[in-house]
């Protein structure tokens, strides 16, 4: 049995705003607040999003402030979403706050963000059994300009999902179909996760983004993975941007898996950043001369 999809968001929905993990700058959630409003959303922004942490300049706030945040916007009735407003670093340093039992009594809510916020989508979606959206932060206003991002967003928030429904396309690297359980996010997180995660138990198609690390370090994260397992349900990758100059470290790591991999994927770090359902059942076709991810 699949994960469960939130309801789609309707008119005067509020949409709560939380920080878990780095600093957030005003001026650029204003301008998401004003976009997601014009979708005819409300939004609250949560308590301490500005607060800043006093020692450790690279969270937005104290642990148990951001964890208390959270919590508190997923428990409210009156929240039908929770965006984060960026990445960063810090939402592994709140998850062991969460009590998944309190969250999971609320019922099932949208959570939206990427980067950092894999952590939360690693956690909040296998214990919840929901779908969560991994897409651009609500302070990641130059991705939230673009019409593509926005699109993406809408259907997954708004919209119901619909089988065969187009996620998005890129270049096939090994060519075949997939499908599975759509997981992953950024690599570090999956990769530093490794202990604290458990592995998937169900085939999964795999996306990953990462920036700003060299090739080594990728290969490094990817050959962790490998080892400890967490790829042995593996049917098919999708490859979003690495900050690689090309596919050969890719091919090198993942292509031994003999499982189909689209490449080019238009999810990161870059202006253009399409939003995706994790846990979802997606499908993976990649042809001889253009890959698609679509909805199972």
């Amino acid at each position: 049995m699949g994960r469960v999809w939130p309801a789609p968001l309707q008119a005067r929905d509020l949409v709560a705003v939380v920080a878990p993990s780095g600093p957030v700058d005003p001026g650029r959630l204003a301008r998401g607040v004003t976009m997601v409003e014009s979708w005819g959303l409300r939004v609250r922004i949560a308590p301490h999003a500005f607060d800043g942490h006093g020692r450790l300049p690279y969270l937005a706030a104290a642990d148990e402030d951001r964890a208390d945040d959270l919590t508190q916007a997923w428990c409210d009735p009156a929240v039908r979403a929770v965006w984060a407003a960026r990445g960063g670093y810090g939402a592994q340093r709140i998850i062991d706050r969460l009590d998944v039992g309190v969250l999971g009594a609320a019922g099932p809510k949208h959570l939206i963000g990427f980067s950092d916020v894999t952590a939360l989508h690693a956690r909040v979606g296998r214990e919840l059994g929901a779908v969560t959206i991994h897409g651009p932060g609500l302070a990641s206003d130059q991705q939230l300009t673009d019409r593509a991002n926005a699109a993406a967003l809408r259907n997954l928030l708004l919209g119901r999902p619909v089988t065969r429904q187009l996620l998005l396309t890129g270049r096939p690297l090994v060519h075949g179909r997939a499908a599975g359980m759509l997981v992953g996010g950024n690599l570090s997180l999956l990769a530093s996760g490794v202990g604290t995660e458990p592995a998937p138990e169900v085939p999964v198609v795999l996306v990953l983004e990462e920036v700003n690390e060299p090739a080594y370090r990728v290969d490094r994260m990817l050959t962790q993975l490998i080892r400890s397992g967490w790829l042995d349900r593996l049917a098919g990758v999708v490859v979003g941007d690495l900050g690689l100059p090309d596919d050969t470290l890719v091919l090198d790591r993942l292509g031994g898996f003999g499982v189909p991999i689209l490449t080019g994927a238009a999810i990161g770090h870059a202006a253009r950043n399409i939003a995706v359902p994790l846990g979802a059942d997606v499908r993976l076709e990649a042809g001889p001369d253009e890959a698609s991810l679509t909805l199972a």
